[in-house]
This record gives C-alpha cells, structure tokens and sequence, in this order.
C-alpha cells in the first residue's frame, strides 16, 4: 500500500510499503493493506513503517491519518521526523524542560495539556532517535528480540 507523511513544511515519506502501526485518541492502531477506509486523529509518538521484513520508526507530534479504498494511507502531521534527522541532545534538553515546568508550575487544564503534549513528543523522539542508534532501519532486518 502506498503510504505518504505530510507536514506543512514538506513530504517525510513517501513509500509502498506493507504495514503501518501509529498512535491514535483511541489507541495503537495497525493498518494492513486493504485496511477499511478510516479517518482519525493521531496522537504524539512514534509510527512503526514495515517494508520488507525491516522496520522504520518516525517520530510524529500528531495529526490526522486517512485510509483510503484505494489502498493508500495519508498522514497529515504537525511535525514528523525520521530517526536520522533528530538532534538527541536538543531532544532530551527540550524533554527535561518540559518535565521541569510541569512539576513546577500550576496550570490549568489547557496549559498543562499542551505542556504534557510536548513532553509526549520528545518523548517519541527520543524513542525514535535511539532505535536508529542500535540499528533500526530498513537497510537490515529487525532483530529477534523487536
């Protein structure tokens, strides 16, 4: 199935490929060619790509994902990023000072949401940075153990 990532800057990815897991409001989904046709929200996190038997793994700040009849799936992202493309020092310092502000501060319900939304996206940075440390990637099989 064709999938496509958008950000309002420009097109991450754009590949067939054959299966798709990402983070939704309702929680984890996978789509599977000729998946039903769907359209839902995407929370901040990472979005598992299978191609091949080798896996990708991007980081999304969230967005809106349609599955299509025509066996094409399109995510419209705020932000996404492949594992190469993640600066894991500004990642982890924007994380930590996320985390102190939430712990330091009142907020209400809308001030702490998007805080905690933004701790959530570092968090699926990091994730996504540190598996391409260890070698994930579609230039090799996925390991045994992942």
């Amino acid at each position: 199935m064709m999938f496509e990532i958008t950000t309002p800057e420009r097109t991450v990815f754009k590949e067939d490929v054959d299966q798709i897991t990402l983070p939704t409001l309702q929680g984890e989904i996978t789509v599977l060619p000729h998946h039903l046709p769907l359209v839902s929200v995407i929370k901040p996190g990472t979005i598992r790509i299978l191609k091949n038997g080798a896996e990708e793994w991007l980081a999304v700040a969230g967005g809106f994902i349609e599955v299509r009849p025509d066996n094409r799936v399109i995510v419209l992202a705020d932000t996404a990023e492949r594992a190469e493309e993640i600066d894991t020092e500004r990642a982890a310092e924007a994380r930590a000072r996320a985390e102190k502000l939430l712990i330091e501060k009142k907020f209400d319900d809308v001030e702490y949401s998007t805080f905690a939304a933004k701790l959530e996206r570092e968090l699926a940075r990091l994730r996504v940075a540190g598996r391409k440390r260890r070698g994930h990637g579609f230039a090799e099989a996925p390991s045994e153990k992942e």
